[in-house]
């Protein structure tokens, strides 16, 4: 996403974190003005009116352009730039067992994000947050999981934070032009990721079988 000024308010520490859990802070990337920011900001959003449910993590692509609920978040469009993201699969044990995906030629995943985000100059409020868009799962993926985070090349990943880019577009891109299955690989992972207290880079290692 080379191209804007970038401004960088995450304090320039990376967070290494690889085991993320929901309502904690997340680095997103978002377009104000001319300068693309990198903020962290709490993964989970809901609207002021629905204090009464828990804050989703993620909005499904079918039906966030044209939902009461996200609204006011889908005017807001940023990048969640991750490693890779995982999932738990039922193999007919007494436990699911966990995969990490991430993209095959190793470069950032980045997902299609929507939210209400604190100013650069100001502090993070409760009404701030962001969730993910999702949309079903495609080929081989599918046996992993039926939903999947919608991820864009970095082309579209400009389109996608830009301002001038029309509503009408962005649900195309999200409901159209994700990346598709082949772009991404799989394995199998230690059950350790499913304790979020667990951290460490031998979350993502390829479990041993046999």
């Amino acid at each position: 996403m080379a191209g804007w000024p970038f401004l960088d308010l995450t304090g320039g520490e990376p967070l290494e974190r690889y085991n993320v859990a929901p309502s904690t802070q997340v680095t997103i990337l978002r377009l104000v003005g001319e300068d693309l920011v990198a903020q962290h900001v709490r993964w989970g959003w809901r609207p002021f009116w629905a204090q009464d449910r828990a804050a989703p993590i993620n909005a499904r692509a079918e039906k966030v352009a044209h939902s009461r609920f996200y609204s006011a978040a889908w005017k807001q469009r940023a990048i969640t730039p991750v490693d890779g993201w995982f999932e738990w699969v039922d193999e007919g044990g007494p436990r699911k067992q966990p995969y990490f995906i991430q993209r095959a030629d190793g470069a950032a995943v980045l997902c299609a994000t929507i939210g209400q985000f604190p100013e650069p100059d100001s502090q993070q409020e409760e009404r701030h947050g962001f969730v993910i868009i999702t949309a079903d799962a495609e080929g081989g993926m599918i046996d992993i999981h039926d939903r999947r985070p919608v991820v864009l090349s970095p082309e579209l990943a400009r389109e996608w934070v830009d301002g001038a880019t029309p509503p009408e577009r962005a649900e195309q891109m999200v409901l159209q032009e994700g990346e598709a299955p082949e772009v991404f690989t799989w394995y199998r992972v230690d059950r350790a990721v499913g304790n979020v207290r667990n951290q460490g880079a031998h979350l993502i290692e390829p479990q041993r079988t046999g």
